[in-house]
């Protein structure tokens, strides 16, 4: 929750429904993010944008909302990777499956899938990174460092720009790449970016087919699931069972608690619960409402149930958390 706070900050000052591009240090033609590069996003998002090495630009992204649109040159031989820090992120892909990351998880695909895309936001809330590379260019004119490694990027080409997208799952490897290029202040984050990622491309050479990967889903089962969030928020009030919406949805319900976990992290009682208290949290501090109001707003049929509930997600009584925070 703090989290969302500190990106609400961050974002706070762009208007609703704008997608911001910055070049760091200035704005230049890259590999991704030249003339043609778009972006549109329901809500408010960021994208930072650094010239790592020719032919190698990085992006810290950050967006509140439910989803974002880009459109972009579709160069095959162009790696996208994107790796997610905080929230969730999913893409419907062109070969009809759907594919959902976690805090930690990475994607690698080649530009051409996801060209005129649409990336969704579970959680409300994404912050990340995508870096962008010309594996012709890379082959061509390696940073040193990779040169003296005997890389090769025709390696990268064979094993992520076949026409699919690979989806790692968090780990340790990954969170030592990935962790200090978040924690740096802003004149420093170039020298870190052109440390770490040849770091993570010596890496993504390495690995050896057959490993772990995220499991990809239909996006027609990704769609109804969808649905059903939509279902369950709106009518707070009411308690769905699995059969029900099982039913209703014709998806059987291992696959249903299945992809729900998949594309909002958390199993649908868990993720109710704390969506009720989320929501809870926001008329606390907003509204006037007394607790048993408000409880009986967010669906719980007493002040008990809903206190204790409250307490095992925010570690916090009602009253506390309004006293500290509304006003």
């Amino acid at each position: 929750m703090k989290q969302a706070d500190c990106l609400r900050m961050a974002l706070a000052e762009l208007p609703q429904g704008t997608m911001e591009i910055v070049g760091r240090p200035v704005a230049e033609p890259g590999v991704l993010f030249t003339g043609t590069f778009q972006g549109e996003t329901d809500g408010r998002g960021r994208m930072e944008v650094y010239p790592v090495f020719p032919g190698v630009e990085a992006s810290f992204n950050t967006v509140l909302g439910t989803y974002a649109a880009f459109r972009h040159e579709a160069a095959r031989s162009t790696l996208e990777i994107n790796h997610c820090r905080l929230g969730r992120v999913g893409w419907d892909l062109r070969d009809g499956m759907s594919v959902y990351l976690g805090e930690g998880d990475l994607s690698l695909h080649s530009a051409d899938c996801c060209a005129d895309s649409v990336m969704h936001f579970p959680a409300e809330m994404y912050a990340g990174l995508m870096i962008c590379v010309d594996l012709t260019h890379l082959a061509e004119s390696p940073p040193p460092i990779l040169a003296e490694a005997d890389f090769q990027a025709e390696r990268l080409a064979e094993k992520f720009c076949g026409g699919g997208t690979f989806a790692l799952p968090a780990g340790p490897e990954l969170e030592e790449i990935f962790r200090p290029l978040y924690r740096q202040p802003e004149m420093r984050r170039l020298p870190y970016l052109r440390l770490k990622l040849q770091e993570l491309l010596l890496y993504l050479e390495g690995l050896e087919s057959g490993g772990r990967e995220l499991t990809r889903y239909g996006s027609q089962q990704t769609a109804r699931i969808q649905e059903i969030h939509a279902l369950l928020t709106e009518h707070l009030d009411r308690r769905y069972t699995i059969e029900e919406l099982s039913h209703r949805y014709l998806l059987n319900t291992s696959t249903l608690k299945e992809v729900f976990k998949a594309v909002y992290g958390l199993p649908i009682a868990t993720y109710m619960k704390e969506y009720r208290v989320r929501r809870a949290m926001e008329l606390l501090r907003e509204s006037g409402g007394s607790i048993a109001a408000i409880a009986a707003a967010v669906g719980y049929e007493s002040q008990g149930k809903f206190t204790r509930a409250f307490k095992d997600v925010t570690r916090q009584l009602p009253t506390e958390y309004r006293r500290e925070h509304r006003g």
